[in-house]
């Protein structure tokens, strides 16, 4: 701990100078620090750092030094309070200190370890962040000889990126807030900085339509998914204000920074997206919800696509295409995490068509002469290649089958002064989704519905109504005819925009091509593509099996006509997933995270064993299915639990791997063995082929148990197993283990683990399927003996599966 503030007041008095008085002020953000040049009766610098409620600070004769060679002597003394930092100007002559006082540099610190250990110890290591300082230094205790203080330090630079020959502070003589001088402080002129001439703005809105202008009298670039963000930046302050009037500063300190870096103290005032990026470099609006939760993405990236205001001048009245090309000039030498949104002159379709190719959002066209009137005037427009707005949350449900949580959320739209019910969205809630719903919602509830016409409840399930003060991102397939949502899925919380101004996104015509619905048959769109599901289908004539011949479309048809059975067991489950891109031929690569061509998936954040976070994904409907075959993949592999359960597996797989040159009998066997062996558990259980050279045997289950004791029973059943017919099989994953045995794989029952999905095609010679079977066709159908051909016969008849769910449903 600090020490108290009392030697801080005892030497000064308040009522002759303007320093502020001491009192001790924790604060909840990042630890401060301050740099001052003070010209009192010697010239120094003062370095303060934030610690305790208090600012620790050592006297600095000569300043710090960027030479790792320069020791710089640094006499501690009495703590400062917190807002010393913002004291600038004279302290009188006669006070203690008295002379000039300059801000000469700030930012924020990090130390390394214990900072009251190395205060006691006589080490103190840390990282600077300010705008004139950065990267590592040390303070380090002197020995202390007979007749000096104990308070002696030195202030080294340590070696890394930002280390110089010499001290790198020469030149540096100006005010980091105000531009002046000493001498200016002295005189009290005012500050030298140039002011912005506007300190707030309605942002430019996009209208949203359906059909793409042409001509080159359009500009089009990528619509981000992120904040809309406007930054002021004036000398050395930043402000970024969401479309809302909200301040982010402090939640985007990393960018507010590099602004401050790259402006170089001009007066600015931008206009852009702030997002976090995946490595490809495609925006991820789940991946900037988690960062507001726990800022450690290291990809967060303001993109700017407009200037509204330059060294006090206001541009708004300039045509956009002369702003962009200012603001293109100034962002050459621009830090990585700011970025210029570039854009296509004319190409409206061409645009549009790459962005939903590649996954992205959609696109944003803007006339390249119209001024910024801070309206949605039809001078900016939006084309979305997935459904997707914003909705004001009314109340949420919790079903019977639930003590806690949330089972959907209930959604509404203003028009006019009330509030609309527009449906449910019961999908995409993660556990720690849910987690801060709930915390969020303990403070709006209501016992009124918000809605003009409130929906009833179902049977089963008990509403809780809310007042209409919180926003969520939703995306969905379609609008009813009764003006209701269709499969609504939860992207994440809206803090960025006021409630009262969500109203339903209506377009004007529709584009060409558009999506297909559901039994329409394929559009074609030219030559080499075809859209089906919504989705466009390059490249459809690629042979993806050589024998015999399957083309890609012959691919994707075939997941198209199989998703009604496929997707109960796909659809909600994280995947992890097989592409060929080139065909089976060719290189095939395993991806279990979201990446490029993530068109029709649901990202989800996921904890790891180290107790950081990974993004992983799922789908939850056709669309889904026919994206990611679009995009090559073969294999489909699903974790044993759904994603609004994710802690609770309810998918028990076992798959018989056989020795080499296995009698097939004896596989048939340990089949029917494995059965037995789980109906003594009183467990029903279901049999498909793997596509290769053995079966699975999968149980449905109530998802009640953790990872770690479904993990262990599902081990257990393999050690029974070998333990009854040791001369049979193992337990045991090596392969030298396996000898003349079948090895019962119990290990893709684990968290993380996967297993092929029931009709999934696999990436091999044959294009063999995953096929669900009944229990008496055992020893008719081989471990690989149904391809794709028999498996699009087969899905005519009826289900082998078809009461599956109805014992899991039995089980809850």
């Amino acid at each position: 701990m600090t020490a108290e503030l009392n030697p801080y007041n005892q030497k000064r008095n308040f009522a002759k100078t303007l320093e502020p008085e001491g009192i001790r002020v924790i604060s909840q953000e990042d630890l401060k620090f301050v740099v001052q040049h003070h010209l009192a009766r010697r010239d120094h610098y003062d370095l303060r750092l934030e610690w305790e409620g208090a600012l620790l600070s050592w006297a600095v004769p000569k300043g710090p030094s960027y030479d790792t060679r320069d020791k710089r002597l640094a006499v501690q003394v009495e703590d400062h309070p917190l807002e010393y930092r913002n004291f600038e100007g004279t302290i009188p002559k006669g006070e203690y200190g008295g002379g000039v006082v300059m801000l000469w540099d700030e930012g924020s610190w990090e130390p390394y370890g214990d900072v009251d250990e190395g205060l006691r110890e006589g080490v103190l290591k840390f990282v600077l962040k300010g705008r004139r300082l950065k990267g590592k230094w040390a303070l380090v205790r002197m020995k202390e000889k007979a007749g000096e203080k104990k308070d002696n330090w030195l202030l080294l630079k340590e070696k890394d990126e930002y280390a110089q020959t010499a001290d790198g502070i020469a030149e540096l003589t100006t005010s980091i807030r105000t531009g002046r001088t000493m001498a200016e402080i002295e005189e009290g002129e005012d500050e030298k900085f140039t002011q912005n001439p506007f300190s707030s703005i309605e942002v430019q809105l996009a209208k949203l339509v359906h059909s793409i202008p042409e001509g080159k009298d359009w500009l089009y670039e990528l619509k981000y998914d992120g904040y809309r963000i406007v930054a002021y930046i004036e000398g050395n302050s930043v402000r970024l204000i969401t479309r809302n009037g909200h301040d982010y500063t402090e939640r985007f300190r990393d960018v507010a920074s590099s602004l401050l870096d790259w402006a170089e103290g001009r007066a600015m005032i931008l206009d852009g997206e702030m997002v976090v990026t995946d490595p490809e470099g495609k925006t991820d609006f789940q991946a900037l919800q988690n960062y507001l939760k726990n800022p450690r993405a290291k990809n967060l990236t303001y993109i700017l696509f407009d200037l509204l205001a330059l060294d006090g001048a206001d541009l708004r009245g300039h045509s956009l295409i002369d702003r962009k090309e200012t603001l293109a000039g100034l962002m050459e030498d621009a830090p990585p995490n700011l970025h210029y949104s570039r854009h296509v002159r004319g190409k409206g379709k061409e645009s549009y068509l790459a962005a939903c190719e590649g996954g992205m959002e959609g696109i944003i066209g803007k006339k390249a002469d119209s001024l910024y009137s801070g309206a949605r005037n039809g001078d900016w427009i939006k084309l979305k290649c997935a459904k997707r707005q914003e909705f004001v949350i009314g109340g949420y449900t919790l079903s019977h089958k639930k003590t806690s949580g949330i089972s959907s959320l209930l959604l509404g739209v203003y028009e006019g002064e009330e509030l609309v019910y527009a449906g449910r969205a019961g999908t995409g809630l993660s556990e720690a989704d849910m987690k801060e719903l709930e915390e969020k919602f303990k403070s709006i509830k209501s016992r009124v519905a918000p809605f003009k016409a409130a929906p009833k409840p179902r049977s089963n399930e008990k509403i809780t109504w809310l007042e209409p003060e919180l926003v969520a991102e939703i995306q969905f397939a379609e609008w009813t005819k009764e003006d209701r949502l269709r499969q609504a899925s939860f992207k994440g919380l809206r803090g960025d925009k006021n409630p009262r101004e969500i109203q339903r996104e209506k377009a004007d015509e529709e584009i060409q091509p558009q999506p297909v619905q559901k039994g329409r048959s394929p559009m074609k769109t030219n030559s080499n593509s075809i859209i089906i599901e919504g989705i466009k289908i390059s490249s459809p004539d690629k042979v993806i099996f050589a024998q015999p011949e399957i083309t890609k479309v012959d691919v994707i048809r075939y997941y198209e006509k199989v998703a009604e059975r496929m997707l109960p067991y796909v659809s909600h489950r994280v995947l992890s997933i097989v592409r060929c891109p080139k065909g089976v031929a060719q290189t095939c690569f395993y991806k279990k995270h979201p990446g490029p061509g993530s068109q029709g998936i649901v990202t989800i954040p996921i904890l790891t064993s180290d107790g950081g976070t990974e993004d992983y994904f799922y789908i939850e409907n056709i669309s889904g299915l026919i994206a990611e075959a679009q995009m090559g993949t073969l294999e489909f592999h699903i974790w044993g639990s759904r994603v609004d359960e994710l802690e609770k597996p309810d998918l028990l797989v076992f798959d018989l791997d056989p020795d080499e040159g296995m009698d097939l009998g004896t596989v048939r066997q340990g089949v029917r063995d494995i059965k037995d062996i789980l109906a003594e558990l009183s467990l029903n259980s279901y049999l498909k082929t793997s596509g290769g050279k053995g079966y699975h045997v999968v149980v449905p289950l109530k998802p009640a148990v953790s990872w770690e004791v479904f993990h262990d029973f599902a081990r257990g059943v393999a050690q029974v197993m070998e333990q009854k017919w040791p001369d049979r099989y193992t337990s045991n994953v090596r392969k030298a283990k396996r000898t003349n045995k079948i090895f019962i794989d119990w290990i893709r029952n684990g968290r993380g683990a996967t297993s092929i999905a029931p009709y999934s095609l696999r990436a091999r010679k044959g294009a063999g399927v995953s096929m669900p079977i009944l229990w008496e066709e055992l020893d008719m159908v081989a471990p690989d003996g149904v391809d794709m051909a028999e498996a699009l016969r087969r899905i005519e008849g009826s289900d082998p599966w078809q009461d599956f769910f109805q014992n899991q449903q039995r089980l809850k």
